[in-house]
């Protein structure tokens, strides 16, 4: 009976271990099963983000190739405009040439004509005078030869002066409508340079942090930009001043910066202004692809593109150098369609004839020179040299794309309003103090501020000594007494600071 019970035992518990065996199972089956189908719902929901994402960057890139193709639309009608304004310029002088043509021919049948007049009434006096005089021939053809001879000369000279007359008179009116039609379309607002910007502020705090405590934030921003800030009692503003436009554009970028997240001490105007003159950098290579599309000038080297945009930080008798050139490169591109010159020449010549105006502070040699130079290394063809070192008399112009950079180039700087000889003779007065403070040994750099009342000079500390501080002082303002002529006093401030720096890791 024992044993009996206890398999009785071992049947029921077996069984039992079966079932839930079973149901164990059957409970991971249904979690598995729950854990397969949230795995599809996330991929599912997955390829639905990824297919909402390539749908918006499709839509992305469609909209950018519209507006792509929207602008290439409006460059192609902007020339198929200028291609019919073309077409009827020289439909319209060929209409004009076809009548000088037609008024000379018939000035010269005038000229046969008399000729054929005169013939007839020499055989008609030859005979008169063998009848009435009974002259031999040979006495009455030598009568006639001189009456003849004296008249008909007289009426020949008249009628062959009046014929020049007229034609120099139609040819002096055609080149007169040629330049008046060029610089009817080339017109353009002039707006002389300032020497001076305006920053805002957006309170009065903020003045007092630009000039920070015993004023050595204003100080040390003068002395690493060259410029005066002045700060005074307008309102919402302070004024950056200097008589170079790239300092000032350097200044300001780097004020309005400091002015936007309000943090002013020496260290960030440092900081500030290494940013600012790579934003300046940026901003004069595209200056320079700017200008050359705007003149129509395509594939120069990237090295010209970038000294031609620091031609917008240039003025010559307060007319911006840069403008200038696009002008010129416009007018002369113009006038070469006109004269059936090439144009290419004539735009390229145009646009870099002042490029030297970017480097002439820093060689010694005259601009044009410095600009047929660069022309020369960087490989652009002989004609457009010779065209850029002709726009000045030292060079004779050989060419006709010459002479028309020429004529262009005086087109753009005399007409009215284009240039003020007031602030150019102001600036190279300014220059003059800087050029005279860099002559000597150990100046790092030199500022002409105050409009020319000083000369701040920051020299290199391991040069000049305290002592060599005063006598630099007093060279340069004993060689600007001798070689300038000023009004008023100039003082020379020379400055020599060090610095030690150290990083923390």
């Amino acid at each position: 009976m024992n044993i009996l019970y206890v398999l009785l035992s071992l049947l029921v518990g077996g069984g039992f271990g079966f079932t839930i065996a079973k149901s164990g199972r059957r409970n991971l089956d249904v979690k598995a099963e729950q854990k397969a189908k949230e795995i599809i719902r996330e991929a599912e929901l997955k390829e639905r983000e990824l297919l909402d994402h390539a749908k918006e960057q499709g839509e992305q890139a469609k909209t950018q190739a519209k507006a792509e193709y929207e602008d290439k639309q409006k460059y192609l009608l902007s020339l198929e405009k200028q291609l019919r304004e073309r077409e009827q310029t020289l439909d319209q002088r060929g209409i004009e040439q076809d009548g000088s043509r037609k008024d000379i021919e018939k000035k010269y049948d005038e000229i046969i004509s008399l000729k054929d007049s005169l013939k007839e009434l020499r055989v008609k006096q030859e005979e008169s005078l063998q009848k009435i005089a009974a002259m031999n021939r040979d006495e009455a053809k030598e009568l006639l030869l001189s009456v003849v001879e004296r008249e008909g000369k007289d009426d020949i000279l008249r009628k062959m002066k009046a014929v020049d007359a007229v034609t120099q008179e139609e040819w002096e009116g055609e080149a007169r409508t040629i330049i008046a039609t060029v610089i009817g379309r080339i017109a353009s607002d002039v707006i002389a340079e300032s020497t001076i910007y305006s920053v805002e502020i957006p309170n009065e705090e903020m003045k007092g942090r630009l000039i920070g405590k015993d004023g050595r934030n204003i100080q040390a921003f003068e002395k690493a930009t060259g410029v005066d800030l002045l700060i005074d009692d307008t309102p919402g503003a302070v004024i950056i001043s200097s008589f170079s436009p790239l300092r000032r554009e350097i200044a300001r970028v780097a004020l309005t910066q400091m002015v936007k997240d309000g943090r002013v001490n020496p260290g960030r105007i440092e900081e500030v202004l290494a940013k600012a003159q790579e934003e300046v950098g940026r901003v004069v290579m595209k200056a320079g692809e700017e200008a050359a599309l705007d003149a129509q000038v395509r594939g120069l080297p990237k090295e010209i593109i970038k000294v031609l945009g620091q031609l917008k930080f240039r003025t010559s008798y307060g007319q911006n150098v840069l403008s200038h050139s696009v002008e010129v490169s416009r007018i002369a591109g113009m006038l070469a369609a006109e004269l059936k010159a090439d144009q290419n020449v004539c735009r390229q010549a145009g646009l870099l004839h002042d490029l030297g105006k970017a480097l002439d502070r820093d060689i010694q040699a005259p601009h044009h020179h410095i600009s047929g130079d660069i022309a020369k290394k960087y490989g652009l063809s002989e004609a457009v040299i010779h065209a850029i070192l002709a726009h000045h008399d030292d060079t004779e112009p050989t060419t006709i794309e010459a002479w028309i950079v020429r004529a262009s180039d005086a087109i753009s700087s005399a007409r009215p309003g284009a240039r003020r000889g007031t602030y150019e003779e102001y600036v190279e007065r300014l220059q003059e103090l800087e050029n005279i403070a860099n002559t000597f040994d150990g100046v790092d750099k030199a500022y002409a501020i105050q409009a020319g009342r000083e000369v701040r000079i920051l020299v290199n500390p391991r040069e000049i000594d305290d002592l060599a501080m005063a006598k630099l002082a007093k060279k340069v303002a004993r060689k600007i007494e001798e070689e300038m002529q000023y009004p008023g006093q100039v003082t020379v401030n020379v400055i020599r600071e060090t610095k030690a720096q150290a990083i923390a890791e």
